[in-house]
């Protein structure tokens, strides 16, 4: 799954509460993602989820938009996933990784990018070797708060081997 990828700030979340953002260092050529995005995660606060996890992960890129986002974008989406289509776009990125439904659609069917989730980037990782345990991981996301659908999880249970 070499290349680039542009993330939002939900997936970032989600795998720095299990301590494993370095998944997307080994899966990927590189993570960039887009100053709101930044902002958000920065701007949790020291009780934050995942900022300490985060804060050590000097490969991720910040990027500055070289456009304002799209007005259309901002009205239907908040500005982080706005954002993160915005400098998928403009970045010519392989990958957008999102986790909420309407982003992920809207990435997808209007703009023709190629979005993957949280929990695909599990499966890849499982996959080459660098996690052992799918669902011990979405379990431990979801018993810290983060969402993700039942489908979603017995999708990558299965894909993972694990069910």
């Amino acid at each position: 799954m070499k290349g680039n990828l542009v993330s939002n700030t939900g997936p970032l979340i989600a795998l720095a509460l299990i301590d494993r953002l370095d998944i997307l260092q080994t899966i990927f050529q590189q993570i960039i993602i887009p100053e709101a995005v930044h902002k958000e995660m920065i701007e949790g606060g020291a009780s934050s989820h995942g900022l300490h996890s985060y804060q050590k992960a000097s490969w991720i890129k910040v990027q500055s938009l070289s456009a304002t986002v799209d007005p259309l974008l901002q009205n239907i989406l908040d500005i982080g996933e706005a954002s993160v289509i915005q400098l998928a776009r403009e970045a010519k990125a392989d990958y957008v990784l999102i986790d909420e439904r309407k982003a992920r659609k809207i990435a997808r069917d209007i703009f023709g990018l190629k979005v993957i989730g949280t929990a695909r980037i599990l499966v890849e990782a499982k996959r080459k070797g660098i996690l052992n345990n799918v669902g011990a991981a979405l379990n431990k996301m979801r018993d810290s708060g983060y969402r993700i659908h039942d489908d979603i999880v017995a999708l990558a249970l299965k894909e993972a081997g694990e069910i």
